[in-house]
């Protein structure tokens, strides 16, 4: 057996607690499979005097993260503060003294990834983040390491499993958004502000850092378009079903012709896509590699001992390095510049919905402005009309076309006298 490895945390929330607990719990297992013990030397925090869940000395708990930072007793630090500052530059400064790194902050890795994977190359140190996508579902080590030989052409995700709860209840119970949302809070599957979650933001981040593994090239999140789902009704989840769709708020970057696809959108469905079938709080990643074909990983995307088994994975293979003298062997370095395409580059299908004037001649004159912008209609429904309002709501699907086509026509027929309200624009996803 050889020395022990020392862990330094910062960061002893939900998260923190479940790997301090998992190592108190399962340490001497730990130790046969890497040949060392593991030990927490230290673990920072804003409040050290707040009671905490997890089995650690008080003594070892300190508010003072450059003195661990500095401590020469600790090989690996494991940050799971989250967000970009302080976490950033705590990161940085152990990769400058030489420490290896775990983190499972999806902000940071998206927004300064590519620079702090750089630094780690530099200093010869790993820096590993699993658990910053999909919780304890594998997907940053297999796309380092197992379809490393591919050539990536497509990553489609449903990253975010607080907006695939809220649409689940919307598809499956003809709940409205908020009543979703709201029982999304009480359960605890939502933040009190929801924003990151249900405008997309969450999900583009993860995107980020899939997209940037995947294709070996920088994604940042401000790159990817990004959209929400709170101008959904349980009107669409219906007309949806009716056409043989599902909504999912789906994360895509697909490689093209001139450059990248990336985004975050709700979107249809096929019924039968794996994706599809994917409801409640669980993700799923479906990656396409020009020798694997269609893989699929799916699971729990967060929670406490999901995240943290992603962590002491990352842990158990830094201490396994250390024990053994294996420099990191899989650091990440850009391969190709890759532009993101605009929606003057991007065609698809869509569903679109708007409600009008109930009265003949107003699908023609939506048509025409369709039409004027190269749009072609492939299918019309018009639904129940509202007698009192004297309006109706027309359900149309496109064949595919530019989205900048379809945008411009549809700020063109918004601007009708005929129109009250363009409800809502879907893509199908294919």
């Amino acid at each position: 057996m050889g020395e022990a490895v020392g862990v330094g945390l910062i960061g002893l929330g939900v998260v923190g607690s479940g790997v301090v607990r998992a190592l108190a719990e399962r340490g001497e297992y730990f130790a046969r499979q890497v040949g060392a013990p593991i030990v927490v030397r230290r673990a920072a925090v804003r409040d050290p005097a707040k009671p905490r869940n997890a089995p650690i000395d008080p003594a070892l708990i300190t508010a003072d993260v450059d003195s661990l930072l500095a401590d020469p007793a600790i090989q690996v630090v494991i940050e799971v503060m989250g967000g970009e500052e302080p976490a950033h530059r705590y990161v940085r400064q152990a990769l400058e003294a030489g420490k290896h790194v775990v983190t499972a902050n999806k902000e940071l890795m998206a927004k300064r990834g590519p620079e702090l994977l750089a630094l780690a190359r530099e200093r010869g140190c790993y820096l590993l983040f699993e658990a910053s996508v999909g919780g304890g579902i594998p997907l940053i080590a297999p796309l380092r390491r197992d379809l490393l030989a591919n050539r990536i052409a497509s990553v489609r995700a449903i990253i975010n499993g607080t907006t695939n709860y809220i649409l689940t209840r919307m598809a499956q119970e003809g709940a409205d958004y908020a009543e979703a949302l709201a029982e999304a809070q009480r359960l605890g599957y939502a933040e009190p502000d929801p924003t990151n979650d249900v405008e997309g933001y969450d999900a583009a981040y993860k995107l980020a850092v899939l997209a940037t593994l995947a294709f070996r090239t920088r994604v940042a999140p401000e790159q990817i378009r990004t959209e929400g789902i709170t101008r959904l009704s349980a009107r669409d989840f219906l007309y949806a079903a009716e056409l043989g769709y599902v909504i999912k708020l789906v994360a895509v970057a697909e490689r093209r012709d001139r450059g990248l696809l990336a985004r975050v959108a709700p979107v249809l469905l096929h019924r039968d896509e794996p994706l599809a079938k994917v409801d409640g709080v669980y993700n799923a990643v479906q990656i396409v590699g020009d020798l694997t074909g269609m893989v699929l990983f799916e699971g729990r995307g967060a929670g406490a001992e999901p995240t943290a088994s992603a962590v002491i994975a990352d842990l158990l293979e830094i201490a396994e390095a250390v024990v053994h003298r294996v420099p990191n062997r899989a650091a990440w370095s850009p391969e190709e510049e890759l532009p993101i395409l605009g929606p003057e580059e991007i065609e698809n299908r869509y569903y679109i919905r708007v409600t009008v004037a109930d009265r003949p001649g107003v699908l023609a004159r939506l048509a025409k402005c369709l039409g004027d912008n190269d749009v072609s209609i492939a299918a019309v429904n018009q639904k129940e009309a509202n007698e009192d309002q004297q309006t109706a709501e027309l359900v149309i699907m496109t064949h595919r076309a530019r989205e900048s086509a379809v945008l411009k026509a549809l700020a063109e027929i918004a601007e009708l006298p005929v129109v009250s309200e363009v409800s809502t624009f879907l893509r199908v996803e294919e």
